[in-house]
């Protein structure tokens, strides 16, 4: 572990946006640019997609398992999306934070919100991502060849839901170019990183100099 991560705490970053405006694959980029970042394994009701892998790509557990989880508050945030639960297990993110490793959540604007009223709120950092403009979120969706027709029409007309919790993030950032996004992504991250609810061992040091300060009186 470096200095650095030793001194400060980590951050929760939260990544929203509308399906196909590219936050999975700007969260892709961040782990690849700091291999320091945990993310956020979602645990799921969802059948397994062709490749995914379980407790890598998610945990996938039946209703009566997720709802479990639930009512013995071991979830920091759920929602209930197209059908399934989706959900955040708290342990991991308390230990990791704790431990001063940033925690990355591909999550979208109800578990956002949970996780900034919950008392890890104050170490949030949260980011929402537009597309450019509809067509171009439509072509992304359709690009991928990751859904049916119908499903990529109940995307779109979910989308605007998601667009107009726009305001409740830290931070809004319009991909229209991904790279820069992602460079624009790093800046956000360096800064808050530095945050002093991120410092715990800033007010040891502020008293340090308290004491030097006296004795040199």
């Amino acid at each position: 572990m470096s200095r650095e991560t030793a001194e400060r705490r980590g951050l929760l970053i939260i990544l929203s946006s509308p399906s196909g405006a590219g936050k999975s694959t700007l969260a892709k980029r961040l782990m690849e640019w700091d291999p320091s970042l945990q993310f956020s394994i979602s645990a799921t009701t969802r059948a397994p997609r062709e490749g995914e892998v379980e407790g890598k790509d998610y945990y996938f557990v039946t209703q009566a398992d997720f709802r479990k989880w639930v009512s013995d508050s071991e979830m920091l945030e759920h929602a209930h999306v197209f059908g399934n639960n989706y959900g955040s297990p708290k342990a991991p993110v308390e230990a990791s934070i704790s431990a001063g490793r940033d925690v990355l959540f591909d999550i979208d604007w109800q578990g956002a919100q949970q996780i900034q009223k919950s008392a890890l709120g104050s170490h949030t950092l949260s980011i929402f991502i537009l597309p450019p403009s509809i067509p171009e979120l439509k072509r992304r969706l359709i690009s991928r060849n990751q859904d049916d027709m119908e499903t990529i029409s109940k995307r779109m007309r979910k989308s605007w839901d998601e667009i107009s919790h726009w305001d409740g993030y830290d931070y809004v950032l319009v991909n229209d170019e991904l790279t820069e996004t992602e460079e624009k992504l790093k800046t956000i991250i360096r800064a808050e990183r530095m945050r002093v609810a991120q410092q715990p061992r800033l007010l040891d040091h502020v008293r340090k100099l308290q004491t030097e300060f006296e004795e040199d009186a």
